[in-house]
């Protein structure tokens, strides 16, 4: 195929290096992005290529506009290419292997929006109903209220709403609604240990409802170590956590139960590997006899130092019963480590994979684990695919999965940057973040005169420069502490002003 590659001056050598194959045609615009198609039909007429030449045309992603009229003009196919030279040979490949490129979005959008396609397209075969119903009569996968869940459907996340008693009903909600938007399957309802809130039980119904009122309706799980409570949840839960030796003759339910190792009245727990299997095993057949109609077996995953004895016991397990639903406690390894989740959260489901661990668990406790809702939803999409690599989405979100050369010859003349001393002016501001937005107050002396709101770094400086006349270094200052203020609110970190985002480290390259 013979292919040309439009750029702007200053991208093609990168252009060139990448695009090798292809035939680079430069335009006399410095950055690409400033092109149009009208300018570029313009250029390659004064060019003289015709239709004969080329069996495509690929502009640049970043080019504003459709890439119809190039097509319509030059009469060769015209489609936009990525907005990085660098993901140039990762599109002719795409072509090659017949990937459908388009005329308005970028190459590596498409590549992104073809992959999460695919992710809906598997989802919603899993929630056809006769494939629902051919699934649940094979062993390996049950029903949870109304969700199936097992070997043959994507793995579920529970979003546990910790001490929910104590946040009360209003609040439970509100946690509930946000896990779910985030991509949470199951609500967890997680009771306060040491405490029986029987009129907390009670009001699960309504939680429930108010859920469904909002377009959810989905499977409330009990997690409760309190037998009272356990029993007077039995009728408003679909699932039930936490039932052990200590507690298993006093629940017996046709409703599914997750079983853990442990005898939390006598405080055992085993900790070797084969034992805990062994013993969760020996309690999963009393659950049976004793009329339990589904169990779902949980090892209990540990945090560091012990994880690697708990995934060892999962292994274990697993061998040995393949075709049991299996519930894995991933926040509590989260919760315990500090080190950022998004990384644990995509190892974790990785391991829950390969072990075939249907139910992953996850809290959103303290400032660190905010966003493993979320986390865990990417990673078990990823895991859809037989490798989590090149799908066109990812969890790479501090680092990148290739480095941009982005660099330019300087000028003849190089000086090195020198600050100078900042004057006072008579107005100063004080920006902070709350729900969502970013907030900045104007002040004259110890009086607030104005208070703009707003998402957009660029809205909130457009409305302070029409209001305020500031010197542009102060406008500079202003933009800088805008921009990282919205990094924040991205990333769900909190912001303080002059105050750095990161800790130094990374040195260097």
């Amino acid at each position: 195929m013979r292919i040309l590659l439009v750029t702007g001056k200053l991208a093609e050598p990168l252009v060139r290096e990448y695009g090798k194959g292809c035939d680079v045609f430069v335009t006399p615009v410095s950055v690409a992005a400033f092109l149009t198609p009208e300018l570029i039909v313009r250029y390659l007429k004064r060019a003289g290529v015709k239709s004969e030449d080329y069996d495509l045309i690929l502009i640049p992603g970043l080019v504003r506009g459709s890439a119809q009229p190039i097509e319509d003009e030059i009469g060769v196919p015209t489609f936009k290419g990525p907005k990085n030279a660098i993901d140039i040979p990762q599109t002719l490949k795409a072509l090659k292997e017949g990937f459908k490129l388009s005329r308005e979005k970028p190459a590596d959008e498409l590549f992104s929006f073809d992959a999460l396609k695919k992710v809906e397209d598997i989802r919603n075969k899993t929630r056809n109903k006769r494939y629902i119903e051919k699934a649940l009569k094979k062993p390996g996968n049950v029903l949870i209220g109304n969700l199936p869940a097992g070997k043959d459907f994507p793995a579920r996340i529970l979003g546990e709403v910790v001490d929910a008693p104590k946040l009360g009903v209003e609040k439970t909600v509100e946690k509930a609604l946000y896990y779910l938007r985030e991509g949470a399957d199951i609500i967890d309802i997680g009771m306060v240990a040491s405490e029986a809130n029987l009129d907390f039980v009670d009001s699960i119904p309504e939680i429930r409802e108010r859920l469904k009122d909002n377009g959810f309706d989905v499977p409330v799980s009990f997690d409760s170590l309190n037998t009272k409570e356990i029993k007077r949840a039995l009728d408003c839960a679909d699932l039930f956590l936490s039932v052990d030796e200590g507690n298993l003759e006093e629940l017996v339910t046709e409703k599914p139960v997750v079983l853990i190792p442990t005898n939390q009245r006598e405080g055992f727990f085993p900790a070797k590997p084969w034992e805990r299997a062994e013993f969760l095993e020996r309690l999963k057949e009393m659950a049976l006899d004793l009329g339990y109609r589904i169990v779902i077996p949980d090892l209990i995953l540990e945090h560091v130092p012990h994880l690697a004895r708990s995934v060892t016991a999962f292994q274990l397990y697993r061998e040995r019963n393949p075709d049991d639903v299996l519930l894995a406690g991933v926040g509590n390894v989260v919760e315990l480590y500090d080190a950022d989740s998004v990384g644990i959260n995509a190892l974790l489901a990785g391991i829950a994979k390969e072990l075939s661990i249907n139910l992953l668990l996850t809290t959103e406790v303290s400032a660190k684990a905010r966003g493993s809702v979320r986390e865990l939803r990417r990673a078990i999409d990823m895991n859809l695919f037989d490798l989590p690599k090149d799908l066109g989405f990812d969890l790479l979100i501090l680092k990148e999965k290739r480095a941009s050369e982005w660099r330019f010859e300087p000028a003849e003349e190089v000086v090195e940057a020198r600050e100078r001393p900042v004057e006072l002016e008579p107005i100063y501001f004080r920006i902070w973040v709350e729900g969502g937005r970013i907030w900045i107050n104007a002040h004259r002396g110890t009086e607030t005169v104005l208070t703009v709101v707003g998402e957009e770094p660029n809205a909130i400086i457009d409305t302070i420069l029409e209001r305020f006349e500031i010197s542009p270094r102060h406008a500079f200052y202003l933009g800088r502490e805008l921009e990282r203020a919205k990094t924040a609110l991205n990333l769900g970190r909190s912001y303080v002003q002059e105050g750095e985002l990161f800790p130094e480290f990374y040195i260097g390259p």
